[in-house]
């Protein structure tokens, strides 16, 4: 299958180098030239899958053009080796624990994946693998540790990480600042936005392209936001073993660079039943403005305690536009948004807590809250719970004044040694220091 830009400047590409590029020379995203939809009887069968088995039947009909189904079948099940449980909360709420994997975020799916992929078409390309890949990717928070993790010690590839300096929180950035190996963390003088407009800009420059391979992690990558689309299946077939009615559902996605969101949607085109989303957004309320106006008016973003939901441009905007062929219309009929502040997520987590003996962590707790306000009778929502409360401790534990236990693979992040880099938010420095790099 053919990939084309967003910004349809350029010419089209096979998977492979979609997935190698990341960002296509117009700058706009790669989508798909066709989005399959799966079978009825799929649907029928799905309560009695697994998740890996979920996950192959999507993954086949995304990709099964391109890669071996041997070979994709080993990506699916390496990647997704643990579980996505759907837990009941109270009435007809469910909150998708999607923080499961080795850096307890939902990013692991689509990183693990990426990274699968990436090695395998690297090494294809190469006949052997001998170009050193570089990934460029930028983090609000939970990225960086699922691309570092997902890609520490795969021979070929070296990881820079650019995070915003003092606005992740002190789990986070040890889960990608303590790893050494092919990974590098960069401490930006600047914001989420600013390490994002780097990375775009690195992209973009001829001089250092030349030089040296660049690939994008990000939700950017198409290989890093399709395979998000997975869990969307996997919780339906774990409502349909519990509800009886499965056509009113209604899933509330944290929504910060938005290929989360975007990925859900590419899942409903592939014949997902779920009836409409929620973009539920914290303070950054780019997206949100725009469906209540129609126009689009990227903003520097605002610091909060959902950090890594502080975007103001966020880059998978273009796909939902793209998607939805620009209707405003068509958009807000299956997307409705809600935006809200630190307190109301710190009334949401401490609430919770007390109501229903569950902890949320803040961007868990912006889905959630938008669920219990914005479901219509008859509605059963899934709001996304996208990371483990205890990276977020200190929040959480002065909100809800509880303790937050800290897993043992988190606690062995916290023992190890930080090393960083720390640069400027100017282009000029960071292509320098990459330069030096070779």
């Amino acid at each position: 299958m053919e990939y084309y830009s967003t910004n349809r400047q350029s010419q089209p590409v096979s998977l492979q180098e979609a997935v190698l590029r990341g960002l296509a020379p117009d700058r706009g995203l790669y989508m798909p030239q066709r989005i399959g939809t799966l079978p009825k009887a799929f649907f029928n069968n799905m309560a009695q899958m697994s998740l890996q088995e979920i996950s192959y039947a999507v993954a086949s009909t995304l990709f099964g053009e391109d890669i071996e189904s041997d070979i994709l079948k080993d990506i699916v099940y390496d990647t997704l080796n643990f579980d996505i449980p759907l837990r009941h909360i109270s009435d007809d709420r469910y909150c998708l624990e999607l923080f499961h994997g080795p850096t307890l975020a939902f990013k692991d799916v689509g990183a693990r994946f990426m990274a699968r992929m990436l090695s395998y078409f690297n090494r294809k390309a190469d006949n052997g693998g001998n170009r050193c890949v570089n990934v460029l990717v930028a983090t609000s928070g939970d990225t960086g540790s699922a691309v570092a993790n997902g890609f520490l010690g795969v021979p070929g590839v070296r990881v820079f990480v650019l995070y915003p300096r003092g606005k992740v929180s002190k789990i986070q950035e040890a889960q990608f600042t303590t790893l050494g190996q092919n990974i590098t963390a960069l401490e930006v003088n600047g914001s989420f936005d600013d390490c994002q407009a780097l990375v775009k800009n690195a992209f973009m420059d001829k001089e250092l392209n030349d030089a040296m391979m660049l690939t994008s992690a990000n939700s950017i990558n198409v290989a890093r936001f399709l395979p998000q689309s997975f869990y969307y299946f996997y919780a339906y077939a774990q409502l349909a073993q519990r509800e009886q009615d499965t056509t009113n559902i209604v899933v509330a996605v944290p929504s910060g660079n938005f290929g989360n969101l975007a990925a859900g949607l590419i899942a409903k085109r592939m014949g997902l039943p779920i009836k409409r989303f929620i973009a539920a957004n914290n303070s950054n309320c780019v997206f949100f403005d725009y469906l209540r106006t129609g126009n689009y008016t990227p903003r520097q973003s605002i610091t909060t305690i959902a950090n890594a939901m502080d975007v103001g441009d966020p880059s998978n905007f273009a796909r939902i536009l793209d998607l939805y062929g620009h209707s405003h219309d068509a958009i807000c009929a299956d997307i409705s948004g809600c935006t809200y502040s630190d307190e109301q997520i710190s009334q949401t987590i401490a609430q919770t807590l007390h109501d229903c003996n569950y902890q949320l962590d803040p961007h868990g707790a912006v889905a959630y809250r938008a669920t219990c306000e914005l479901l219509q009778p008859g509605e059963i929502g899934v709001a996304l719970e996208t990371a483990h409360p205890a990276k977020f401790k200190g929040t959480v534990e002065h909100i809800t004044g509880c303790p937050v236990e800290v897993p043992q693979r988190l606690q062995r992040f916290l023992e190890g040694k930080k090393e960083t880099v720390k640069i400027s938010s100017g282009f000029h420095t960071f292509k320098k220091f990459l330069l030096q790099t070779l």
